[in-house]
């Protein structure tokens, strides 16, 4: 059985994050890219999360049988740099991930000439890849609004592709600072891509060699925000984070504010305090930072502001249905989260009913194991299968000593 991250409580918070990760988003990008490169760029603190782990090892591994356990973007990725380098592979993952739909990347890499064959269920994992003869068209249509890991992966392929390739999004653009993070690091690695409007360029052309630093994690550091947040008294240093990021969740500066906590950066990195007052309700569309719901919303719930909630549909193709785990857990401190027709409203339940021990399932995703993680400042907290952190973040809960819990597992 998976074990149980237990964590006393405490209400004054001091200290320095230690281990916190480099962006997995980024190094995922990064080792796709440097693939196509011929292997030759110099790839400089690539994040230690699972994931990432998992796409070095995978992405030059001479089997043709892939296993990406429960990593979707390892699964998106490597699905169109496997199909287009004409790589004969079986892509299988987790009962999770079979559950988890591709029917849009298939069609669009079948459009382009690649062949990719269902195993199980049309439109779900497994895959089975069996070449690529020839580039049968150099303009792709597809939905804005789906996973933007099919939208970066279709983008970082096309300058291998002889044609090159022109993206053509219809309709809303969903996690756009996904998209806009591609393209930027496609750009450092010598790809000048063009976007207009809804439509994305991407010339023919040879990924170059370069030295390439990965960025710290703000998915990663929006939980400590969290901390400080729902503390009584919060001061925190977290090193090497900048105050100019190419991530999208960097917005949780000013989400944040709006729950009190004042954030200030230096050349060493970034100074968390608590800050003013919570505001009495909180409106949040998390379209472009999806990722930043599971801190933002329990952190509202245990602050008890009421919130309205947009941008969140996609959580329910995730490592879980996440509106549904989130739902069920936040109900156990008396808060309920209900939406229809792309809104969804907190009502965050009265101070009294915060249970003297809460322990918290996980639905075997990490961010729900994280996410819940600063209620440790409110009650005793009982996290059921807390190694899921090492998706993402491996030392989270040593980092959680480090700023004076006392954590056992």
């Amino acid at each position: 059985m998976s074990k149980a991250v237990t964590i006393l409580p405490r209400t004054l918070l001091s200290g320095a994050i230690e281990h916190l990760p480099a962006s997995k988003s980024l190094s995922n990008r990064a080792l796709i890219i440097n693939a196509l490169a011929g292997g030759k760029a110099t790839l400089m603190n690539l994040s230690d999360a699972n994931d990432t782990v998992l796409m070095q090892r995978l992405l030059h591994t001479p089997s043709d049988v892939i296993d990406v356990e429960d990593a979707g973007t390892v699964m998106r990725f490597l699905t169109a740099y496997f199909a287009t380098t004409n790589q004969a592979k079986k892509l299988s993952g987790t009962n999770r991930m079979h559950k988890r739909p591709v029917r849009d990347l298939v069609d669009a890499l079948r459009t382009l000439g690649a062949n990719v064959v269902y195993e199980g269920e049309d439109g779900f994992p497994p895959l089975r890849l069996r070449g690529f003869r020839e580039q049968r068209t150099q303009t792709l249509s597809i939905r804005g609004d789906v996973s933007s890991q099919f939208i970066s992966a279709l983008m970082m392929i096309g300058p291998a592709l002889p044609k090159g390739l022109v993206l053509k999004l219809k309709g809303r653009i969903l996690s756009r600072p996904y998209l806009q993070m591609t393209a930027e690091l496609m750009r450092y690695f010598g790809i000048p891509v063009e976007w207009e409007f809804n439509t994305i360029y991407v010339p023919a052309g040879r990924y170059q060699p370069v030295t390439y630093w990965v960025e710290s994690d703000w998915s990663a550091t929006s939980y400590w925000f969290s901390f400080v947040a729902l503390a009584q008294s919060a001061s925190l240093f977290i090193p090497d984070v900048a105050a100019k990021s190419l991530q999208g969740d960097r917005v949780v500066v000013e989400i944040m504010e709006q729950l009190g906590v004042r954030a200030s950066f230096n050349k060493a990195g970034l100074q968390l305090a608590k800050g003013g007052a919570p505001v009495k309700h909180l409106t949040v569309d998390f379209s472009d930072c999806p990722d930043l719901a599971q801190t933002v919303i329990p952190a509202c719930a245990a602050l008890r502001v009421p919130g309205t909630f947009s941008g969140i549909e996609s959580l329910r193709i995730k490592e879980t249905d996440r509106i549904t785990a989130l739902a069920n857990e936040l109900s156990k401190i008396g808060a309920k989260l209900t939406g229809e027709d792309g809104k969804w409203d907190l009502q965050p339940g009265n101070p009294g009913e915060m249970p003297s021990t809460l322990t918290i399932e996980t639905y075997g995703d990490h961010r729900m194991a994280m996410g819940f993680a600063p209620f440790a400042t409110k009650t005793n907290l009982v996290i059921l299968d807390g190694q899921v952190v090492r998706k993402s973040y491996p030392n989270f809960w040593s980092d959680v000593a480090a700023i004076g819990f006392f954590t056992s597992d």
